[in-house]
């Protein structure tokens, strides 16, 4: 099978739209107001959706983008928004009156109020607001607060937003409704939704079903970006560079906090390579899991972070990864172990594996004596992983001031009679469709 090489930047764009999720590097600036021109700024999906948007609710434009401005919507015509009624230009009137009134800039005394209550409290209070605008705007602006913050109470109560680390409580990912497990640190305006939409292929999360509706029909992607090392049927791995598809490494570390309870690393992505698993149908490869791994890692650790999509966990895809990982050492030539600590259900996987791992080699070991460092290097785990794995096994003794290594023929018959009744059609990773090198140090 040939490699092939992908390229994400051929596959997605780079445009702002509206239901792309943010660059993690422009948090705090992609989605400020403060440049009016950018909020201004017609999206590719708006130029579509245009060509049957005529007239706008507000007369100062030709075309309407959202309900909002539609002038049908408000029981308006085109021509009737065009041209202000009396009330209107009364109204906007009295509006410019009441901010003419406002005293231009603050007074020394105001100003030293202002910043004495802003090195008192910081950001745990609001900053005082009095002779920053008029008195008509600060009113329209407390008003607001107080019916976003109404809004906010009235779906806490319905239980679509809870209270405390955990904000987001459901993901809608490809055919799947998934609750979320654990906290993770999506942008506060994504997580404090309680339900989040996101992209199975790129990865990008949205904030409603339309938008995500809208994405799906022009995103390109179909696959993992970078390098296909592996496939055998339906099932691909995928070596993606940290560095080279940054904004998707991040968007998989988001979405794998969401079921990781340990896991820590979110944005420097770039010292690590992600090894992304797929099961393809005609729809396209989607994301069964992933583990990632240090580029340059000092204590050996073949796995930094590895995670089974809940919708994927119990069916043999997480020992799959696991397996994986340390074929991967084996073609380095290195022994290797995962960084700890562990998660829970990350721990139950790997005593699993390595209980698998060694007594298939008791099974076909001929020889007189067991070495553990024999062990070490023809499975590539660690010695140490491959003790605390005989010791819960019960085959380690100390005898004569010596470690020996017990062969249980009983364990090793239970073992033998599990494979057998699994048969072939168990999931298992074949060193031969493996088409990888090891990648020079970055």
């Amino acid at each position: 099978m040939p490699r092939r090489k992908r390229n994400a930047g051929s596959s997605s764009d780079g445009t702002a739209d509206s239901d792309d999720s943010a660059d993690h590097e422009k948090t705090d600036s992609s989605h400020s107001d403060v440049n009016p021109r950018t909020n201004t700024r017609l999206t590719r999906a708006s130029l579509r959706l245009s060509q049957s948007s005529q007239g706008h609710l507000t007369g100062k434009h030709e075309r309407h983008f959202s309900i909002s401005g539609c002038p049908l919507y408000h029981n308006l015509s085109a021509d009737e928004c065009k041209a202000p009624t009396p009330r209107q230009v009364r109204y906007k009137e009295k509006v410019m009156e009441m901010r003419k009134r406002r005293d231009c800039g603050l007074s020394k005394e105001q100003k030293e109020k202002y910043m004495e209550h802003r090195q008192t409290h910081g950001t745990t209070r609001e900053p005082l607001l009095e002779n920053i605008t008029s008195e008509y705007d600060l009113e329209l602006f407390r008003k607001a607060q107080a019916r976003a913050s109404e809004d906010l109470e009235k779906l806490r109560l319905q239980g679509q937003i809870t209270e405390g680390s955990n904000m987001i409580k459901t993901i809608l990912f490809g055919r799947y409704e998934l609750d979320t497990w654990y906290h993770s640190p999506y942008p506060e305006e994504y997580a404090r939704l309680g339900r989040l939409y996101v992209c199975e292929f790129c990865l990008k999360y949205m904030k409603s079903q339309t938008i995500l509706r809208r994405h799906m029909a022009k995103c390109v992607w179909k696959h993992p970006p970078g390098d296909e090392v592996y496939r055998k049927g339906a099932i691909s791995v995928f070596e993606v560079d940290g560095k080279k598809n940054k904004i998707y490494c991040q968007n998989l570390c988001l979405l794998a906090k969401l079921f990781l309870d340990h896991k820590t690393l979110y944005y420097d992505v770039e010292p690590f390579l992600f090894y992304v698993m797929t099961e393809a149908d005609n729809t396209g490869c989607h994301l069964v899991g992933y583990f990632s791994k240090e580029k340059n890692s000092f204590l050996n650790y073949n796995v930094s972070c590895i995670l089974t999509m809940p919708q994927y966990m119990r069916q043999g895809y997480g020992k799959m990864l696991i397996d994986f990982s340390y074929l991967l050492s084996k073609v380095e030539e290195k022994v290797g172990s995962p960084e700890r600590p562990l998660s829970d259900l990350g721990l139950i996987s790997y005593r699993s594996y390595w209980k698998e791992v060694l007594l298939r080699y008791m099974y076909n070991f001929q020889g007189k004596e067991i070495s553990i460092k024999e062990i070490s290097q023809e499975t590539a785990v660690n010695p140490v992983d491959i003790v605390s794995t005989l010791q819960s096994l019960q085959m380690l003794k100390y005898w004569k001031g010596k470690h020996l290594v017990l062969k249980r023929q009983d364990l090793i018959d239970e073992w033998k009679a599990k494979e057998t009744k699994r048969g072939t059609n168990n999931k298992t990773i074949d060193p031969s469709s493996l088409k990888w090198t090891p990648p020079k140090g970055t």
